[in-house]
């Protein structure tokens, strides 16, 4: 009876450490699981989407390797910190076959290891880069912005900003922001460091940028920045002061807008040289032939400074240069010392103007630097204030 009773008593502990365990024993942990890669899209997929990039994920271990190639290139990707997600940098190519090995390991089981491929579907519609500024292999100033524009209206914009890749030699915060539905302007918050390279890569292919409407091809062109030239212009003493590196270069003596009406003053903020011919056409706005205050005229030596027909410019009425405003809006300059500004000017150069009562709109030009920081962000779908959360992305 004894001895039933401790058969009986053996098996009842046996039973218990079935289920929720007996003694101090570790039989109730779960059992390793084994190691699996799940690849996204999945193997053999004839059309997939490209907009959601390429991903492949562990369970039960963590990923040792993944290759991943789309016509003999390889796609370029990272893991994240868990070592279990491996995700591509950037949308994939469409109408591609991609092939796709991967290994993960882990304490449940042998190595797993998954080799396959998928092809991409090709879009109805493309878009692209219809133009970009500055031109490839351009030499700038310090305070040029990068402005791209698109041949389609874009809605996806987060889509797109996050495909656009700006890399310089020397390091800088910069930030993109939509004027238009079709363009985008990229912004340092500081000037550009002088003499490096820049890159600007719109890794558009596979890009969604509306329903049915996705980017074809990778567009890449690079610029270099010049000498660091800013001028300070004061409308209230007609100087005009031209810094190069930190040195003073050259003092001009100025005459700028006469203030007369709203056309015709000088607008003041940070301008930036925006391209230049000699000569220029000017033609007097809102006015025709015969009416007072017409004119016509060709004038040498203009580098322009916003959209709304200001320019830096020769003229020869040095009677009035460093005494008096009389001009329709423009900074003009003795002759000789226009010329050697309009020799010595790159684009993005920028020309700051005070005293006057006009104040350079934002988006009069590249007048982008009149924006503080913390406003230009707001413009960006990713920065700005209706940028989707990055959990719901």
């Amino acid at each position: 009876m004894r001895r039933a009773a401790v058969v009986f008593l053996a098996t009842l502990c046996l039973a218990a450490s079935l289920s929720a365990g007996c003694g101090s024993g570790s039989a109730g942990d779960p059992a390793p699981v084994a190691p699996a890669v799940r690849v996204q899209p999945a193997f053999d997929t004839k059309r997939a989407r490209t907009d959601r990039g390429l991903v492949v994920r562990a369970r039960g271990g963590r990923l040792g390797e993944v290759r991943a190639h789309a016509g003999g290139m390889p796609v370029p990707g990272r893991l994240d910190a868990s070592g279990t997600v491996w995700r591509s940098d950037w949308a994939l190519k469409p109408g591609a076959e991609y092939t796709v090995t991967a290994r993960a390991a882990g304490p449940g089981g042998p190595p797993a290891v998954v080799r396959g491929r998928f092809r991409t579907r090709v879009p109805g519609h493309a878009f692209g880069v219809a133009s970009a500024v500055p031109l490839p292999g351009e030499t700038v100033g310090v305070g040029m912005p990068i402005v791209l524009t698109f041949d389609t209206p874009v809605s996806d914009k987060a889509a797109v900003e996050r495909a656009l890749q700006v890399t310089s030699e020397v390091p800088v915060e910069g930030a993109w922001r939509w004027m238009s539905d079709t363009r985008a302007v990229y912004r340092t918050r500081t000037y550009w460091a002088p003499r490096q390279r820049v890159t600007v890569t719109a890794h558009l292919a596979g890009v969604r940028a509306a329903p049915g409407v996705y980017g074809t091809a990778d567009r890449t062109f690079m610029f270099t920045v010049g000498r660091d030239q800013s001028s300070a212009v004061d409308a209230r003493t007609h100087q005009m002061v031209v810094r190069r590196d930190g040195e003073i270069v050259r003092h001009m003596a100025i005459s700028a807008g006469m203030g007369t009406t709203r056309e015709y003053t000088t607008t003041s903020g940070v301008h930036l040289t925006m391209d230049k011919g000699d000569p220029v056409r000017m033609i007097s706005p809102g006015r025709d032939k015969g009416e007072p205050g017409y004119y016509d005229k060709l004038i040498d030596h203009a580098v322009r400074i916003s959209d709304s027909g200001e320019y830096v410019h020769a003229l020869d009425n040095v009677w009035a240069q460093g005494r008096a405003n009389v001009s329709h809006g423009c900074i003009n300059a003795r002759p000789d010392q226009a010329a050697w500004f309009y020799a010595g000017s790159l684009r993005g150069d920028p020309v700051t103007i005070t005293g006057t009562d006009r104040e350079l709109e934002w988006d009069n030009g590249w007048g982008f630097w009149q924006l503080p920081w913390e406003e230009w962000l707001l413009g960006s779908a990713i920065y700005g204030p209706t940028a989707t959360p990055l959990s719901q992305r």
